[in-house]
């Protein structure tokens, strides 16, 4: 489904800030698996994240989507194809439009493959029935502008905009970081049905490593652009998060017991 090829990005070439973010990365995601990324500051995560989603062009490597060589291929069109949560509420939603607008708006990119704001009634029921799943009386506020939604409310919203037309692809940058525990939890559970539900292919950046264990089926941590560790199966089963702190003070060349994964809970 997903296979990245030696791909490396290097920032300000040539200056005395020159820094290699990815280093010669090499995945690959079967279709329908659910990998979560953990790392240290800098690591490399969301930069990986932004060569996927067409941020800018890899310097090196390659790019494959569903069998497509999407190295090249500009970032909005890229975004009817991959949907993508950051850990700011406010990205990913136009906060001056309505909440059945917003849906429109990310439906109909993916159901035309182009940008129409039109809101047909037959789809308002979609959505409303989308949203009545997530328990938190959104179906009900359909004509409310997203700027008045709660960081929860709008991130929860961000989410079925990501995945109502069942992208390729699901990237979740830290998307439960910015919000307070109970809408966290709340989120990252609608997260994980709807993956599990639709099938999707999904990659999950997170700083709390306990959650990185236990989500998804896979997790990879990242260390100076490389990746460095790679588990799954009974291996990932058995693994502790001080087990892993310590296979990583064997791999990595920073000291993650400073870093703030081990203070928050996302």
């Amino acid at each position: 489904m997903l296979e990245i090829r030696n791909a490396t990005k290097t920032f300000l070439k040539g200056t005395p800030n020159e820094h290699t973010a990815i280093d010669d990365i090499s995945l690959f995601l079967k279709e329908g698996e659910f990998v979560t990324v953990i790392g240290s500051n800098g690591a490399g995560k969301s930069t990986l994240f932004n060569a996927i989603g067409g941020s800018f062009w890899l310097d090196r490597g390659r790019i494959l989507l569903n069998g497509e060589d999407i190295t090249y291929k500009p970032e909005h069109k890229r975004a009817s194809v991959i949907g993508r949560l950051f850990q700011d509420p406010i990205k990913g939603t136009a906060p001056d439009m309505t909440v059945e607008e917003n849906l429109a708006l990310a439906f109909n990119r993916r159901r035309y493959n182009g940008l129409r704001i039109g809101v047909r009634r037959s789809d308002v029921k979609v959505f409303q029935e989308k949203l009545a799943e997530f328990g938190m009386g959104l179906e009900n506020r359909m004509k409310t502008k997203v700027g008045l939604l709660s960081g929860g409310q709008r991130q929860a919203l961000a989410l079925l905009m990501s995945t109502i037309g069942k992208p390729l692809l699901l990237l979740l940058d830290e998307h439960t970081a910015a919000l307070d525990p109970a809408s966290a939890e709340k989120v990252l559970a609608i997260t994980r049905e709807i993956v599990i539900r639709e099938k999707l292919t999904t990659m999950m950046i997170t700083h709390n490593i306990q959650s990185a264990l236990k989500t998804g089926s896979r997790t990879i941590m990242l260390d100076r652009g490389k990746i460095i560790l790679d588990i799954s199966g009974k291996e990932r089963e058995k693994m502790t998060v001080a087990r892993l702190l310590e296979l990583y003070s064997g791999k990595g060349d920073t000291a993650l017991d400073n870093d703030r994964m081990l203070l928050t809970r996302s």
